[in-house]
């Protein structure tokens, strides 16, 4: 949550990410695949994420979360081109050597070769256990109907060739009243879209779910109304996700990595249950 700001009213809506949030290994994550393939295959650290980066917006891995690329032949021949630009390298080669974070001498040393196949599944694969805080939590959230609790994930559409899909855990949907995925609606974090069509979501849901029939259901009488920006806490690993959350109203939660009993802890303060157990509150 941001310093200093104690909200006045309890949150009407949880938004919760999926990966790195819900869905994690407790010492791994996407981003520490990169980095252990990257020492593994003697890569500049951080020349992956920055070639990424670079590719944006119209590169493979954006395309694929807005679902404009499923998981396959496509996406991973585009996937290698983007990994391979020059231009990129030369660009990564030069800040790297302003910052002299890097051994690279000059513009000249030669571009590293990635498989991003084989990166791509790692990446994966680090990345599908639920998490052993935020998801018991998530479950004493539903059982308390006290919350709308939604979904916000930049996701994938895997190809049928594609053997090794990774999808979320059984269970974990069925917690959300309200799940938006990124590549099913042609839009990704940190797109301002995206949040507001998260937050119309929302709304429709408490529309259609807190008329009179329904407030047996749900037990918090402050769920009634529309649902607007700062009644929306969202949780996110990622400090530019967060941002544009915060950019648009909403308060915001960040999930650090191996770190998700710290953001349950919050939780509690901004819920006012207990969602920790009592043996998992005495390791804090």
């Amino acid at each position: 949550m941001a310093a200093g700001r104690t909200p006045k009213r309890p949150p009407k809506a949880l938004l919760f990410d999926i990966g790195g949030v819900c869905v994690r290994q407790q010492v791994q994550s996407p981003f520490q695949a990169i980095a252990d393939y990257e020492r593994r295959n003697a890569i500049p650290q951080g020349w992956i994420n920055f070639a990424i980066s670079r590719s944006s917006p119209h590169g493979a891995w954006q395309r694929l979360e807005r679902g404009g690329l499923s998981v396959g032949q496509e996406f991973f021949a585009d996937f290698h081109r983007d990994l391979h630009r020059e231009a990129s390298w030369r660009e990564f080669c030069c800040a790297s050597k302003r910052r002299r974070k890097s051994a690279l001498n000059d513009i000249d040393s030669p571009m590293p070769r990635v498989d991003g196949t084989a990166l791509f599944g790692e990446m994966m694969r680090v990345a599908s256990m639920p998490d052993p805080w935020i998801y018991p939590a998530l479950r004493k959230l539903r059982t308390s109907s006290r919350f709308i609790l939604g979904a916000l994930s930049n996701t994938a559409i895997f190809a049928p060739e594609w053997t090794e899909s990774i999808d979320v855990p059984n269970g974990l949907r069925a917690q959300f009243d309200v799940f938006v995925s990124s590549a099913h609606v042609g839009l990704r974090k940190p797109d301002r879209r995206i949040y507001e069509l998260a937050l119309r979501e929302l709304n429709e849901f408490a529309k259609a779910k807190m008329s009179q029939q329904c407030q047996k259901e749900y037990a918090a009488s402050h769920i009634e109304g529309d649902v607007k920006p700062d009644d929306v806490v969202f949780l996110d690993d990622i400090g530019e996700n967060l941002k544009a959350a915060r950019n648009l109203g909403m308060r915001t939660i960040k999930v650090q990595l191996g770190k998700g009993k710290e953001a349950v802890k919050e939780l509690e303060l901004l819920t006012g249950l207990k969602l920790l157990e009592e043996r998992s509150r005495s390791m804090l």
